[in-house]
């Protein structure tokens, strides 16, 4: 068995799971890329949307990725400022960043909560939607997930738990599975745990479907009850609760159940506020949504905007796409 550092490095590289790079071969030399910062979990839906935008335009670009809160306290601890950011939860533009640094955001995506694994899995042929805590629970099974407080998978997954004791009826799930994934298998990003697993330093992750199906991974698919992707299942999720680190160190927030959204920003003082206009909308239109499709991302069919300010080219973008519905 690898180190999970070694393991880890090897397989990342393969997935390419977190870069940052540099596109737009028809641009001028002397032209600055517009940065983009996004969720680790959306680095391949949003370079295929990025390279796309690249060809068709000629601008260049720099896509950095890492788990959303560690986005966040860039932005608000380093100063550090993005052309766009995306964002695996919507709810931390107001709770984080609005006024200050944003003050709209997009709605433009959809997941849910799922548990993967590999044909080498420990049980997998007996694993299931009816059984799965137990499976998780017996000796030698490793199981991985985020760390709730730098990444949304990870505090997602926590309330997946809180859920699932309520529609199982089992008072103590929870309990079992902060056994079943201890410090040692948390990883500070949700797409990280991807490599361990394929490299079998892990028997299970917690992860959102998108990436699960984009890898090839077989998972368990919940209950729209406990998975939070059921809009129709709002008042239910909310009813789960947890605590993270906030804006400064020793800050707490709560963040409740609810159905699992991306949202998409410019925020101000942008570098290149021009070039990321255009691009948020064209990830916005019809084709845009196309291509993010075809990474197996659950794009809206119809984008929704939260805020004021929203730049005119791109509330015009999703006026059009509330007009034509993209197709897969």
């Amino acid at each position: 068995m690898r180190p999970f550092s070694t393991a880890l490095g090897i397989a990342a590289v393969a997935a390419g799971l977190c870069i940052v790079e540099a596109c737009g071969r028809d641009a001028a030399p002397a032209e600055q890329p517009f940065v983009v910062y996004n969720a680790a979990s959306l680095t391949r839906p949003m370079r295929a949307v990025l390279d796309s935008f690249a060809l068709r335009t000629g601008t260049r670009y720099a896509q950095e990725s890492a788990s959303s809160l560690e986005l966040v306290r860039r932005l608000t601890e380093l100063r550090s400022t993005p052309d766009v950011l995306a964002l695996a939860d919507p709810e931390l533009f107001p709770t984080l960043l609005e006024p200050r640094f944003t003050t709209w955001h997009a709605l433009f995506g959809r997941n849910r909560i799922v548990l993967a694994y590999t044909a080498r899995s420990r049980f997998a042929s007996e694993i299931d939607a009816t059984n799965w805590w137990q499976i998780l629970s017996r000796p030698g099974v490793q199981v991985g997930r985020s760390d709730p407080n730098a990444d949304p998978s990870g505090y997602r997954t926590v309330l997946v738990w809180q859920l699932s004791a309520r529609h199982y009826g089992v008072r103590d799930l929870e309990a079992r599975m902060l056994r079943a994934s201890p410090p040692r298998n948390i990883r500070p990003r949700e797409a990280d745990q991807v490599a361990l697993l394929q490299a079998g330093e892990l028997d299970y992750i917690w992860t959102y479907e998108s990436l699960a199906a984009l890898m090839g991974l077989p998972y368990v698919k919940l209950p729209d009850a406990v998975d939070l992707g059921a809009p129709a299942d709002s008042a239910g999720y909310a009813q789960a609760s947890t605590r993270v680190l906030g804006k400064r160190a020793g800050d707490t927030i709560t963040v409740r159940g609810r159905p699992i959204l991306f949202g998409v920003s410019v925020p101000r003082g942008a570098p290149h506020a021009a070039a990321a206009d255009r691009f948020v909308a064209y990830l916005l239109s019809p084709e845009g949504r196309r291509i993010l499709r075809r990474t197996h991302f659950d794009a809206l069919d119809t984008p929704a905007f939260v805020g004021r300010s929203i730049p005119p080219l791109v509330a015009a973008a999703a006026e059009r796409a509330r007009a034509g519905p993209a197709t897969p």
